[in-house]
This record gives C-alpha cells, sequence and structure tokens, in this order.
C-alpha cells in the first residue's frame, strides 16, 4: 500500500470517529430509547448552546408535539450557524467570548426565568458552550472575563481548570441555569467534549451540581502564575467570595436539582470505539492508546513516539500482522511561547514529525491528530496528517521545523508540508481525535 492509500485510510477513520458523534441522531436515539411524556407539560421549551446546538435543536422540535413547542433558542459558533425550524438561532465567539454571546446568554436566561412551575425546557449542550454564553457576575465586565479567559488559555490550563474559574466569574455557568430555570422542569442532553465526561465540566456545567469552590479557584490562578496579571474586579470578585460575601455555586444538596435531570447521549470514547470498528473493516489490528490521551500536546507526541519505537517490534515480531492501527482521543493542551498560528492538533501533528525523525522511527507510517470540531486553534484546520517526509517537505521549503514549533507556528508548517486535515466546522464536539496506522514489511 502506497503513502497516499495510507493517509486515505486515516481521513476515512478520522470520518468514522466524527459521523459517530453525529448530535442530530444522538438526541433522537436519546428519546427513542429513554421516551419523554411531552403531554405532562403546558409547554415545552429548548434552550441549546455549543458547537452542536444548531442540529441537536433541530431533533428536538422535530420530536417536540407542535402545539407543545414554546420558545427556542440556539446559541453556536459563527462557523456552525445554520438555521432551524422554529428556533431562534444565534452566532457567538469560540473560544475568546464576545459582545453576541453576552446578549444571547441574557436571552437565554430571561427565558429560564419566566418559564413556569407546569413547563419543561429542554437544555441541549454541547462542547464550546461555556465560551459561548458568558454571563458576567455583577461588578465584572465581559472585557474583563475576556482577558482572564485569554490568560487561562495561554498559560496551558487544562479543561477543568479554566471552568472552575469561569463558574466563579459566572451567573449561568456551574449549576446557574438551573437555579434560574426552577421551579420549572430541566431535561438536559449532554454531548460530552471532556475526557472523563464529568457532567459538571462540560460547558462549565450549567445545569449540573458545582464542587468547586471560590479559594480553588484562587490557588489554580496563583499556580499557573497570573493570579496578579488578572483584572481587579476578578481577583476582588474570588476574594469575596473566598471571604463568605459572595454566594457559591450551588451545591448538589441545594433544592433546585430537585426536578433536573441530566443525560450523557455523546462523548469522545463513542468515537474512538466507531474508529476501532472503520480501521478493523481495513483489515487493521487495532490498538488503543492511552485513552484519554491529555497533557502538553508536543510532549504527548515525543513520549508516543519513544514508546512505538520500543514496543512496536513486539506487536510485529514472529507475526503475521500487516497492518495496525494505534487509536486513541482526548484534549491536550499547548502552552504559548510564540506568536505563530495553529491549534494542539496541529503542534501535535508537527511534534510527532519532528520526534520521529529525531528518534529514527522508520517504516512506513501515518499520524493524524484532529478536532472532531472541524476547528483546532486560531487556524481553519481541523489538525494534521503527517508522515515520515513531513521534515523534509518543509526543510524543503528553508523553513524550520523546529522554530516554527517554538513559535506555536503549526499550522504555517504543515500548510508548507501539504499536511493540514480540513473538513470546516463538523456541527458537534467530542474533544480530539488521534490516529497511528503502520504498515509492516511483512
Amino acid at each position: 500500500m502506497n503513502n497516499a492509500e495510507l493517509r486515505q485510510h486515516a481521513l476515512g477513520i478520522f470520518q468514522a470517529g466524527i459521523t459517530a458523534a453525529n448530535p442530530y441522531l444522538a438526541v433522537k436515539r436519546h428519546f427513542e430509547s429513554s421516551p419523554l411524556s411531552f403531554s405532562s407539560y403546558q409547554k415545552v421549551h429548548i434552550i441549546a448552546f455549543g458547537k452542536a446546538a444548531c442540529a441537536m435543536s433541530n431533533a428536538a422540535q422535530e420530536i417536540i408535539p407542535a402545539p407543545l413547542l414554546g420558545n427556542a433558542i440556539a446559541v453556536t459558533n459563527y462557523e456552525n450557524v445554520s438555521a432551524v425550524a422554529h428556533v431562534e438561532v444565534i452566532g457567538a465567539s469560540h473560544p475568546l467570548p464576545d459582545e453576541q454571546g453576552f446578549a444571547a446568554a441574557k436571552r437565554i436566561m430571561s427565558l429560564a426565568k419566566h418559564a413556569k412551575e407546569d413547563e419543561l425546557i429542554l437544555v441541549l449542550i454541547s462542547g464550546g458552550g461555556s465560551a459561548l454564553i458568558p454571563y458576567p457576575v455583577t461588578g465584572v465586565t465581559l472585557e474583563e472575563k475576556i482577558i482572564t479567559t485569554n490568560l487561562l488559555l495561554s498559560c496551558g490550563a487544562t479543561i477543568h481548570e479554566m471552568n472552575c474559574v469561569r463558574k466563579h466569574l459566572s451567573q449561568i455557568k456551574g449549576g446557574g441555569l438551573a437555579k434560574f430555570i426552577a421551579p420549572a422542569t430541566c431535561h438536559a442532553l449532554i454531548l460530552s467534549d471532556v475526557l472523563d465526561d464529568e457532567l459538571s465540566v462540560i460547558a462549565s456545567g450549567t445545569t449540573v451540581p458545582d464542587n468547586t469552590t471560590f479559594s480553588e479557584a484562587i490557588d489554580l490562578l496563583k499556580r499557573k502564575g497570573i493570579w496578579l496579571s488578572l483584572p481587579a474586579s476578578v481577583r476582588k470578585h474570588l476574594q469575596q467570595g473566598e471571604q463568605g460575601d459572595v454566594s457559591d455555586t450551588p451545591k448538589a444538596n441545594d433544592p433546585i436539582f430537585n426536578s433536573v435531570t441530566n443525560c450523557l447521549i455523546g462523548s469522545n470514547i463513542v468515537s474512538v470505539n466507531a474508529m476501532q470498528e472503520a480501521a478493523k473493516s481495513l483489515k487493521y489490528q487495532t490498538i488503543l492508546y492511552q485513552h484519554p490521551l491529555c497533557g502538553e500536546a508536543r510532549e504527548v507526541a515525543r513520549e508516543w513516539v519513544i514508546w512505538l519505537k520500543n514496543e512496536l517490534p513486539h506487536y510485529i515480531k514472529n507475526t503475521s500482522i500487516k497492518r495496525i492501527a494505534f487509536l486513541t482521543g482526548g484534549e491536550t493542551t499547548v502552552t504559548l511561547r510564540g506568536n505563530g498560528r495553529g491549534g494542539r492538533n496541529q503542534e501535535m501533528a508537527l511534534a510527532f514529525a519532528i520526534a520521529a525523525q529525531e528518534h529514527a522511527f522508520e517504516g512506513k507510517w501515518i499520524f493524524l491528530a484532529g478536532g472532531s470540531d472541524g476547528i483546532d486553534g486560531t487556524s481553519p484546520a481541523a489538525g494534521g496528517l503527517v508522515d515520515a517526509q513531513t521534515v523534509s517537505r518543509i526543510c524543503a521549503r528553508d523553513l524550520s521545523p523546529h522554530a516554527l514549533l517554538e513559535d506555536n507556528n503549526s499550522y504555517c508548517a504543515l500548510k508548507t508540508a501539504g499536511d493540514l486535515v480540513l473538513t470546516g466546522a463538523t456541527g458537534t464536539n467530542v474533544a480530539d481525535l488521534q490516529i497511528l496506522l503502520f504498515e509492516t514489511d511483512n
């Protein structure tokens, strides 16, 4: 099999993972397996937010009986905006919030506050929702919250760390939406984009009890070295919360959660399992590699190459194996060191290619790292697809792969090599997917 065929196999397996996370079908499957008696309510409203908001709300409005359908709002990133019957669709910015998202959050909170006890609000949550509906606490402006979010993104904070802080600077996150919905009934369907599928982390847990505290938020901001760089208003609010002068986020024993149901309907491991089936259909022996994958993107790539150098011979020695697919998924982080363009998946792919050359990882192989949402970091690419010649192709254009990596300019490097994965916005988000295909000479 030639290199072009390997690349097509990798892209096909990646697409199988994305297809498995189809949000429209996930909502449909949920109601087929767990029917909900909509007739028990006077009205059924829809609040959807996240990168899959349009597809999820489209499925929901088809299922809810027309006479019962009340107000319906879907907030998604600009790239995923599409018209949905009977639903008001609002575009907003991701990963940094904007005024459109703030206005959308106000609309959502108004709908929630005016819902009656005999009504149901169907909340449809998907990855990216946290940034798309910013609703800062009193005393903190949207611009100050954007500065805080940018600092968290730049210091390599994990999704858990980012959300711990964001929950304590928001009126809608960390169970805040559930508080406003009460006493109406809340039924939330959640498409997970986090590693452990912890519901309180996905989109900052708007309908889920929060077990983090103001003190934890302050501690991690100091540990990351960005505490003193935060706006004064942010530090003041967090300190007031730590001292008990501001109410903390609602906890599990809060009665507002008595009429709240949260259901997970899709996740990263579901997509990884689908990739395994796709790889098997192409005659690959499949191996799950360290799922869920997390850590600094470039370090994860280097460690994977070293592991392959040591372990791959054991898989292929004295066997008839011809093709091996190492598959995983998760969410890595990037610490910004330069001013380049890219994302964690492109950085991982570039770092993998560099490490493969440095450690003489030979043979016929292809490595793909891509975001299931089709948008990686600050670029239009979903990720990168590299092989043993990637570094040579970059060097042939008089560019240094190492220098580009240090400048966090993986997009330029992979574009030069012709190794970008370009899918466009996929309309879903279950974190990232990684594929390593290896063909032996046996």
